[in-house]
């Protein structure tokens, strides 16, 4: 038997990277997933149904989980995956960006949780994944727009959890750090450069099927009472920075 099997799960960014990955792997593991995305995949997974999915929009998470509940009877579990990354010294971040930024990775997040929580609740309850990243457990040089946002849902993430656990929902935050993404590979050097040049303790960086596991457990009944929690996917990289680690590259999730 599969951890997920009889599960319907909403997995969001879906169509490439860390969504993507969690989308097959839940898929792998019996869930029925619905794979949430601005646009669809270029290479659609087998066993992921693709919602369009514009994660600012109130309308559009509305009629998604509309659809899920009418195709599939109830919902069990949410990844808040969809975001977007940001580098700008203090004196470059234009306020629209800024804005841009809050809209997708905090508010978008949010509007995730409001918008499934009462159909959890229809289901039995269920548990909440919220991507979060490394530059929410530590600050960057560089990036305190991005750097805002992730903190931010890490705080989310406890307050909902406070709230929804007597509605029998867990909520918990995963922070990934330097993933090998097509944004972490724009950066100048080799795989292995880069992981030296950040100084990761684990020597490498990471793959998106490491924090897709990640989400797995916490979505399965394998975590059932783990709920608040904060789970770093980096390599060590957060675990004091050894070294004079610098995090101020621009190169982490």
């Amino acid at each position: 038997m599969s951890v997920l099997d009889g599960k319907v799960v909403i997995v969001t960014g879906a169509s490439s990277g860390m969504g993507a990955a969690t989308a097959v792997l839940f898929a792998s593991e019996g869930a029925v997933v619905i794979g949430a995305d601005i646009k669809p995949s270029a290479s659609p997974a087998a066993g992921v149904e693709f919602a369009r999915l514009d994660v600012t929009s109130e309308d559009d998470w509305r009629a998604m989980v509309t659809q899920v509940m009418a195709a599939h009877g109830r919902l069990d579990g949410l990844v808040n995956n969809a975001g977007i990354s940001y580098h700008a010294t203090i004196a470059d971040t234009r306020v629209d960006d800024f804005r841009r930024l809050l809209d997708i990775n905090l508010i978008g997040c949010f509007l995730g949780v409001q918008n499934c929580v009462p159909a959890m609740v229809q289901s039995g309850g269920g548990s909440i994944v919220n991507i979060s990243s490394i530059q929410g457990l530590v600050g960057t040089g560089g990036k305190s727009a991005y750097t805002a946002s992730k903190w931010a849902v890490r705080g989310m993430t406890k307050s909902m959890a406070a709230e929804l656990g007597k509605s029998g929902i867990r909520v918990n935050s995963v922070h990934p750090g330097a993933i090998e993404t097509p944004m972490l590979l724009r950066n100048p050097g080799s795989r292995d450069e880069i992981a030296a040049r950040m100084d990761i303790p684990a020597g490498r960086i990471g793959q998106p099927e490491e924090v897709a596991r990640a989400s797995l457990y916490l979505i399965s009944d394998a975590a059932s009472y783990v709920t608040g929690a904060e789970l770093a996917v980096d390599g060590g990289l957060a675990a004091g920075r050894p070294g004079g680690t610098r995090l101020d590259r621009g190169v982490l999730a």
